[in-house]
């Protein structure tokens, strides 16, 4: 292993991969009890604002620009942690989540499950839906 890497992969210094790419799997995790919210994207401004502002900032690659979770919503991501993993090129944001975190009004994105002995059908995995969408966001999500 190269110094470079072990200094990116043991180091105490916060250097997300960025040269590998310019965005970065952002994973959210609820701080409190451990549940997966989201799954979204940060670029390098998007991190530096995470950390300055202390709200999880991300960026979309649809709409190919920055945006702080919950700026239409209200529901809002206060970021109490900022890991990453153990070669930087993913981060962890443990959060308290204000409301919702899925565009689709539940609390997590991860509200469908395979159903058992299936190969396709989904079905829910529990939670109700805390808003709707289309009062939100307008016409579409």
């Amino acid at each position: 292993m190269s110094s470079a890497n072990t200094e990116t992969e043991l180091g105490m210094k916060l250097a997300p991969a960025f040269e590998k790419s310019e965005i970065l799997p952002a994973i959210a995790q609820d701080a409190e009890t451990g549940e997966i919210l989201m799954l979204a994207y940060m670029n390098e401004s998007a991190l530096k604002h995470t950390i300055a502002t202390g709200k999880a900032t991300y960026y979309s690659r649809s709409r190919q620009k920055q945006w702080v979770k919950g700026e239409t919503s209200g529901n809002v991501q206060h970021v109490e942690e900022i890991r990453v993993d153990c070669d930087q090129d993913t981060i962890l944001l443990k959060v308290k989540q204000s409301g919702a975190a899925c565009h689709n009004g539940f609390r997590s994105c991860f509200y469908r499950k395979l159903k058992a002995g299936a190969t396709e059908e989904l079905e829910h995995a529990g939670g109700e839906r805390l808003f709707d969408p289309s009062e939100v966001y307008g016409n579409g999500s």
